[in-house]
């Protein structure tokens, strides 16, 4: 039966719920709050990772943090605030950040990444949007110092104990897989099951994708208060409208924890910020890499090399540091000798907020509190990796079907 659902979100994850949901032949509508061409879905690398099986809160963490606290330029910065939600979600962040928790969180983030791997996939496959970049070339992990080596060796160990492919290059190697480009790196592992995407080219496609399945799409619009009768959301109102539907999903990325608020939720959720450059002419690279002193990803993307990184606790605003934009062109030029970042380049520096969760797994599922509402964020630096796998959960969720994968530890409702 056709139900009416309201998303709050046009993000990758927003638009793939509306994606799989349309299928199932329901009347759809998103509010997002944007334009609809900005943001962490625009901003970030474009990887399909599941390499990724490390969750962001890992032993060492809030350590880091607080060592790099008062360096505004460090990969990972934490502004000092004395702001309750920020102290409230440290302290999670802190109890999550154990050995323990990273053993269970590694198969659930395997899982979910190669499902949305075979997602992006299908997608592809299926016509639905059209050609767009999907490319399998993995992801190198570039060090300069044996130190970033032996770090990611121990990752790489895991990661191939559980079926990845995963292979060592010497400098030679490496030198003879990226041969159009000079590189300042002693090695790298590379991540043979990673995929990467050109972001701005699908996102478009997937808006113009669900106009024409007759999804109404509503940008511009903040939702302002949700009101609550007999355990359910009764309505939804926004600067413009005032929406009621049989479903809500939140899918509102960083601002997600502040709307949850108006429903009297516990939802943990902090932006962290990155940044990201653009270099449209020919760079010579051609296999997405990670850059480990610096912290960076850099992808081939369609028609541009994207340059993209840090992670930035400063609340949720999207403020330019320019000592952030210039440890991200000193980070890049130092790998790679020959590239210089022009003045154009850097003054179009993007930044985008993930929105994290204390323990680094999202929150996708029903809350017990609401019935009629499905919660759907709190992917970190994954939510693009994600956005298929979770757009179809949350379909599965929605259709009461038994979900593709076991999604408890994603509850909305897990305690820090």
């Amino acid at each position: 039966m056709a139900k009416n659902i309201l998303i709050i979100g046009g993000g990758i994850i927003g638009l793939c719920s509306a994606y799989y949901l349309s299928k199932e032949g329901h009347n759809i509508t998103i509010i997002e709050k944007g334009n609809g061409n900005e943001g962490a879905s625009f901003v970030n690398a474009g990887y399909i990772t599941p390499s990724h099986i490390i969750p962001l809160a890992a032993p060492g963490m809030i350590a880091q943090g607080i060592k790099m606290m008062f360096n505004s330029a460090s990969p990972f910065y934490m502004k000092p605030r004395l702001e309750t939600d920020f102290l409230k979600w440290s302290w999670f962040f802190h109890r999550s950040s154990t050995k323990r928790n990273v053993e269970k969180a590694i198969p659930l983030i395997k899982e979910i990444n190669l499902m949305s791997r075979a997602l992006f996939a299908d997608i592809r496959e299926s016509g639905d949007l059209g050609e767009f970049q999907l490319e399998r070339k993995g992801l190198l992990m570039m060090y300069q110092t044996q130190k970033s080596f032996l770090h990611e060796k121990k990752v790489a160990e895991k990661a191939s104990a559980l079926g990845l492919e995963v292979s060592y290059l010497d400098r030679t190697q490496l030198g003879k897989l990226q041969p159009n480009v000079r590189l300042n790196a002693e090695g790298a592992i590379h991540y043979e099951c990673d995929g990467h995407t050109t972001p701005n080219e699908i996102m478009p496609k997937l808006l113009d994708f669900l106009k024409n399945k007759g999804v109404t799409i509503c940008m511009g619009e903040e939702v302002m208060d949700l009101a609550m009768n007999n355990g359910q959301i009764q309505t939804v109102k926004t600067q413009k409208n005032t929406y009621v539907a049989d479903e809500v999903i939140l899918a509102a990325g960083a601002w997600s924890g502040t709307l949850s608020k108006k429903l009297n939720l516990r939802l943990p959720i902090q932006g962290g910020k990155g940044y990201s450059i653009n270099v449209e002419r020919k760079t010579g690279i051609t296999i997405p890499a990670i850059l480990m002193e610096p912290k960076m990803a850099v992808t081939p993307m369609n028609g541009f090399t994207r340059f993209a990184g840090t992670m930035e606790f400063s609340g949720n605003n999207t403020m330019v540091r320019k000592e952030r934009v210039t440890a991200l062109v000193n980070g890049a030029e130092s790998y790679y000798p020959d590239l210089r970042f022009n003045e154009e380049e850097v003054k179009k520096v993007k930044t985008g907020l993930r929105p994290v969760s204390p323990d680094g797994l999202p929150y996708i599922g029903k809350t017990r509190h609401i019935k009629n509402l499905t919660i759907a964020t709190g992917h970190a630096m994954m939510g693009w990796s994600l956005g298929p796998a979770t757009g179809k959960l949350v379909s599965e969720i929605i259709e009461e079907r038994k979900t593709s994968m076991a999604i408890e530890a994603f509850s909305p409702d897990r305690r820090f």
